[in-house]
């Protein structure tokens, strides 16, 4: 992403399943049918709010970076890009640590982070390094697994905080040690390109914030009056991107470097953080406030959006290798609505069971071989077909 996920050199906006299906918050007494909170989930069912929520989520992933190249024409564009990128990685980032909540060192769970997360993020890494190399013709372009390139870069912070979760469930006030984290982080430029660790720390806040969350959190967004006030921060919003356009630089909202790289005296790293973590998490509440919470069309994709998350990139950058976004025509209003659109095409074609199926080997091995047996876990699996029973009787 030139985008989101802006290419940096080699360091360059859905998420693995989760470890444990969130239940929903429990509804109010005779709620209207279309304030009815989801009910409980159990087995493998899943609570058709959070897929709907990723589904648009990689949506706008996929057209923020089909905009990168067109952007640069259009205030109009540029500001609704900006707008896009201050709130799609936070809202993914924050369903990601609330998925993690269950998450601990057992055997089983380490198996998932690492065939989940750590072997698609080797397979990637390797194909967008190769396919740079030779479809963009650049035989500068070695793999290097410490230095992701493109799209990789949240996989490596996704294992990074899936596996530091433990810790951040054990202290006392986990957000602003977070935060405190990433304001450090964004004084700190020595820190380098190694594994993109500028993200891995001004993100941060937004997967413990996902930890800290409960599904009572979630239900107090998704409510009449919230939908109804998302609409004036949006257009808020969209006013003072336009505004800003020609007076701020974007590359705040991809938060890859510290304050020094971008040209800015230090102390405005740990300003930006704060500044972009609260409007950030206004947005993303007015996104989630406008989440449908019933099963749709599009609810069954939102179990396959990292897919749509990884496979676009090589679409969106054969369309810059290739001179795609070249034509004249593409950088007017209509032109800009085609790839929007086209964008939203082939992001939810890529998010399809058909798809999953053929790509399953690379982003959801089994890897049995690789690992030698939980002893306990024949004993985990009677007690969970006993529930599923169980449920299926009541």
């Amino acid at each position: 992403m030139t985008n989101s996920l802006p290419p940096h050199g080699h360091n360059s906006t859905p998420l693995p399943a989760a470890d444990a299906p969130a239940s929903g918050a429990p509804a109010p007494r005779r709620p209207p049918q279309d304030q009815q909170a989801p009910p409980a989930r159990s087995g493998k069912q899943r609570d058709a709010f959070f897929d709907n929520a990723k589904y648009l989520a990689i949506l706008l992933v996929a057209m923020g970076h089909s905009w990168e190249p067109l952007k640069g024409d259009s205030r109009i564009l540029e500001a609704a890009y900006t707008v896009v990128y201050a709130f799609h990685m936070p809202a993914f980032i924050i369903i990601s640590g609330y998925f993690s909540r269950s998450f601990d060192m057992r055997p089983d769970r380490l198996r998932r982070l690492v065939t989940g997360v750590l072997v698609p993020y080797v397979v990637f890494e390797t194909a967008y390094s190769l396919f740079k190399r030779y479809g963009d013709h650049d035989p500068g372009m070695d793999i290097s697994l410490l230095d992701p390139w493109y799209l990789t870069w949240f996989l490596v912070a996704l294992f990074v905080w899936r596996l530091t979760t433990p810790l951040w469930k054990n202290l006392r006030w986990p957000l602003p040690v977070a935060l405190g984290v990433a304001m450090l982080g964004s004084v700190s430029p020595e820190i380098g390109n190694d594994l993109d660790l500028q993200r891995v720390l001004q993100f941060l806040p937004y997967f413990v914030l996902g930890l800290c969350m409960r599904p009572e959190h979630f239900q107090k967004m998704r409510t009449r009056a919230t939908r109804i006030a998302a609409v004036p921060v949006f257009a808020a919003a969209l006013a003072f991107g336009w505004w800003a356009v020609p007076r701020m630089n974007a590359a705040w909202f991809y938060h890859r470097d510290a304050a020094q790289e971008l040209g800015a005296p230090w102390w405005t790293g740990p300003v930006m953080v704060l500044a972009l973590f609260g409007c950030s998490l206004l947005l993303t509440a007015c996104f989630f406030a406008w989440v449908p919470r019933r099963r749709t069309w599009f609810t069954a994709l939102g179990a396959g959006t990292l897919y749509g998350y990884l496979l676009h990139g090589f679409v969106i950058k054969a369309g810059d290798f290739y001179g795609w976004f070249d034509h004249g025509w593409l950088h007017g209003p209509l032109g800009e609505i085609a790839v929007t659109l086209a964008a939203a095409a082939v992001v939810t074609a890529l998010c399809t069971a058909p798809v999953r199926r053929t790509f399953r080997f690379a982003m959801e091995p089994e890897m049995t071989w690789a690992f030698r047996r939980d002893a306990s876990e024949p004993a985990r699996e009677r007690e969970k077909q006993q529930r599923q029973r169980e449920t299926a009787n009541v």
